[in-house]
């Protein structure tokens, strides 16, 4: 037999993982190329007002505290003097926004003093 044969018989034996439902030439969709398919998830979405204050947040975070690792640390840290975790204030309201604002500045001139 040359190498350019392939028989079907042939193919190496692949082991699937337990759990894993082996393919079938009788599946829905056998023989068809694979595509991505996307599903709506459940959770809730953010409103665009919510998501504009997360993202201005997070970026003056950002500035405020000096980068990635300090922000996300003070935004996702329960903090029982500013009433709950940062994020979640800033996203709930105007003024959660400014009090949480506030906050990282007075502590970005505290750690620069």
């Amino acid at each position: 037999m040359s190498s350019a044969q392939h028989p079907a018989d042939e193919v190496p034996a692949v082991d699937v993982p337990d759990g894993v439902p082996a393919a079938s030439d009788d599946a829905p969709g056998a023989g068809k190329p694979r595509t991505m398919r996307f599903r709506r998830s459940d959770t809730p979405r953010l409103d665009s007002e919510h998501a504009g204050r997360q993202g201005l947040i997070v970026r003056r975070a950002f500035e405020l505290l000096g980068g990635r690792d300090a922000a996300m640390a003070f935004l996702n840290t329960e903090d029982t003097a500013l009433g709950g975790r940062p994020l979640d204030i800033a996203m709930a309201s105007e003024a959660g926004f400014q009090s949480i604002e506030d906050a990282m500045r007075l502590r970005s001139q505290g750690a620069a003093a």
